[in-house]
């Protein structure tokens, strides 16, 4: 609280009143958190990642079916903008294990957001940055390769790693890329539970994020790095590993954000 001049004390911002300077090793203990809440009535945070593979499933055959395979990628990347949103009902489960109340599929699709609509505005923000995400890749591959048509997967490795202008995509990639995922994990790390959690409206949570994203910025580097690995392996595993990542991770999301409260 922070005093005024008329001897009255004024609410200190959000972002004042939470924790700051975590070590980076808390992020594993989210990270073992989540793995419990995963554990503690299974079936319906398993489900919860089924439903990821098979949608996930879904579009990327579709990507390939209307001949839209080089936008995988960015597709791919972009879903890991929208996993906050997703897993809203996974941060309810892990809400609801701590208060002791019941659990069950219907309560963890149908979330009740303290924040009511707030929430779906951030959604529709977020996506509105993967599709914003999506464009810009398309552009960048337009301005080197020009109207070249996608090579496919089966060359793609050659066109990138063969020529100085695949490096230079790459390298631009790269760089643009970085910007969009440091930007969409800043504003989404702790806005959606904490929509989910608090009656706040969707900029105050998004601008509450970016400021405990910055001011725990070795735990959220070391947390990001985590979000990342384990995404990389659910690629590897042809998506299979979204049924336990995509559960084990919105769990551990929760957690992140219990720990700056």
């Amino acid at each position: 609280m922070a005093a005024i001049g008329n001897g009255q004390e004024m609410p200190l911002p959000l972002s004042a009143q939470r924790r700051r300077n975590l070590p980076a090793g808390a992020a594993l203990s989210w990270l073992g958190a989540g793995w419990r809440d995963l554990w503690h009535r299974p079936a319906p945070s398993l489900l919860y990642g089924v439903a990821a593979f098979v949608v996930s499933a879904v579009i990327v055959w579709g990507l390939f079916r209307l001949g839209l395979d080089y936008i995988l990628f960015p597709a791919l990347a972009g879903f890991m903008v929208m996993g906050p949103l997703l897993a809203i009902g996974l941060y309810q489960k892990s809400r609801a294990i701590e208060r002791g109340e019941s659990i069950s599929l219907s309560r963890m699709i149908f979330v009740r957001a303290a924040s009511g609509g707030q929430v779906w505005f951030t959604g529709a923000i977020l996506c509105l940055l993967m599709l914003l995400w999506m464009r810009a890749a398309v552009i960048i591959y337009a301005l080197f390769f020009g109207f070249r048509p996608f090579p496919g997967f089966n060359d793609v490795a050659a066109m990138l790693f063969g020529t100085p202008v695949g490096w230079a995509m790459l390298l631009v990639g790269t760089v643009v890329g970085g910007l969009f995922a440091a930007f969409s994990f800043a504003i989404s790390a702790f806005a959606i539970p904490m929509l989910l959690d608090e009656r706040v409206d969707a900029f105050t949570a998004m601008g509450t994020s970016i400021s405990m994203v910055f001011r725990n910025l070795p735990v959220m580097l070391a947390w990001g790095a985590i979000v990342l690995g384990l995404f990389l392996i659910t690629v590897a595993t042809g998506l299979l590993g979204l049924i336990i990542v995509f559960p084990l991770l919105g769990h551990a999301t929760w957690h992140s954000y219990r720990a700056i409260k």
